[in-house]
């Protein structure tokens, strides 16, 4: 059977075995000192980690104790720890929405003041092109579009493209507001035929497209014949003009009805906006 031997005993038989191997006593007390010093440090940390596993110990029973009394007042640790973790998530989330703010707020204000001048800039030309309505035409906003609208009935016979003599002086006298002009002679119109819904068939026309096309043409080419003192054309731009036929598809009155129909036979004067331009006009009536 293995007896145990203790530590003094034990450097006791240390020394004595030193001693019979030829160590002096001075050599055999400093190992013994060694060895005690050692055995104190060894004592020492048995202590130490005695008294942190102690205190480890009361900390995890504390702990425990304080879990219990906050389950038992309702509180689940686990649940609020992955809503700690969520509202973290969630801070960083609105944290990143307010840099977005702050960056569209910067961007709108520099839009804002962008946008202000193109309305400016539109109240000049409405206002400019208020004088036509001195002449019985009509000047308003359809599809974020300023328009002049110039009556059919005025403009051609029913079914022709022929200008009427009523329709030449209404046209000189709307090409001579934008001529004279240095703001308006610069913008670019699209020359916008329209018809009523009665089909119209065969004949050189064939349809009312080919009709609200060659009445937009033919204002066209009026506009852009050259002045002849106070006859000939209307003396603008061929580069800032252009025509199109809309037919029937861009109603602006009932077509049940004759005076819906007659609204509808109209050629418009579109004033093209820039890329810049593209706001929503209807905010500015």
């Amino acid at each position: 059977m293995r007896r145990t031997i203790s530590t003094l005993p034990a450097l006791v038989l240390i020394g004595a075995m030193a001693l019979g191997c030829g160590y002096s006593e001075d050599e055999w007390q400093a190992q013994l000192s060694k060895y005690g010093k050692l055995d104190q440090a060894h004592k020492s940390q048995s202590k130490t980690l005695a008294e942190i596993q102690a205190e480890l110990g009361g900390a995890k029973a504390r702990v425990k104790l304080l879990v219990e009394q906050l389950e038992a007042m309702g509180v689940n640790l686990d649940e609020t720890q992955a809503q700690l973790e969520v509202s973290g998530s969630e801070n960083d989330i609105l944290a990143a929405n307010l840099a977005e703010v702050n960056r569209a707020l910067v961007e709108y204000k520099a839009r804002a003041v962008q946008l202000e001048k193109i309305k400016n800039r539109f109240e000049v030309l409405r206002d400019k092109l208020k004088k036509l309505t001195n002449l019985g035409l009509k000047v308003a906003i359809r599809h974020n579009r300023m328009v002049i609208s110039l009556p059919g009935d005025v403009l051609f016979a029913s079914g022709r493209d022929n200008l009427r003599a009523e329709g030449v002086q209404v046209l000189a006298a709307v090409a001579h507001v934008i001529r004279t002009d240095d703001q308006l002679a610069k913008r670019y119109f699209q020359i916008a035929g329209h018809t009523d819904s009665n089909a119209l068939k065969g004949g050189r026309f064939k349809d009312n497209w080919g009709l609200s096309a060659m009445r937009a043409r033919e204002v066209l080419v009026f506009m852009i014949a050259p002045l002849d003192g106070d006859t000939g054309g209307g003396g603008l731009s061929s580069e800032r003009l252009h025509a199109a036929g809309y037919a029937a598809t861009d109603s602006i009155a009932s077509n049940d009805t004759k005076e819906g129909r007659q609204t509808n036979r109209r050629v418009e004067l579109v004033l093209m906006p820039d890329v810049e331009e593209m706001l929503d006009l209807k905010g500015m009536l």
